[in-house]
């Protein structure tokens, strides 16, 4: 099982979020901790906002807040929000089912067990568990001091590193 970009991203974005409690941070602060693409997380951001985790604020002080204390944010909550299809194989969603062995076929049981567990670790834990060490995730996600990304290079595309130069 492997989670989306989409939702990677959105965990993401809320563990920076919970290690700046109260704190109003741009997208492009994001995208620079992460070395990633600041479109694709405006889009999770968006998401996000939907789904009540954070505030979207606009204008020259805009930017994201976390709506809600890390401590009331499960992390299955957030997986099952994002995920736009949590079916681990064909036979879970009867109208796209193919399989001429689900009648004699134990994998399915199986494989629902398997992802039943998966959630019950994820409900146990909240954003605030996920954060651990926020310091150390504070220092983790900030550009290195001197240096600005290079504006040259244009928005990173998703899963590359910020280009960065001396200013």
């Amino acid at each position: 099982m492997r989670l989306t970009l989409h939702s990677d991203y959105g965990l993401r974005v809320l563990l920076f979020l919970a290690t700046r409690p109260g704190d109003t941070v741009s997208i492009g602060e994001v995208a620079a901790g992460y070395g990633i693409s600041a479109h694709h997380l405006g889009k999770v951001a968006q998401r996000l906002g939907r789904e009540g985790y954070v505030e979207l604020l606009r204008g020259a002080k805009g930017g994201l807040r976390l709506a809600r204390a890390p401590e009331g944010i499960s992390i299955g909550e957030v997986v099952r929000r994002l995920e736009p299809d949590l079916d681990l194989v064909e036979c879970f969603d009867p109208r796209r089912n193919t399989c001429p062995i689900v009648p004699a076929c134990g994998l399915k049981g199986i494989l629902a067990e398997a992802r039943a567990r998966f959630f019950e670790t994820l409900d146990r834990h909240t954003l605030a568990d996920a954060v651990g060490r926020p310091g150390a995730l504070v220092r983790l996600l900030r550009p290195r001091r001197g240096l600005v990304p290079d504006r040259a290079q244009g928005i990173p595309a998703a899963g590359s590193k910020v280009r960065l130069r001396a200013s």
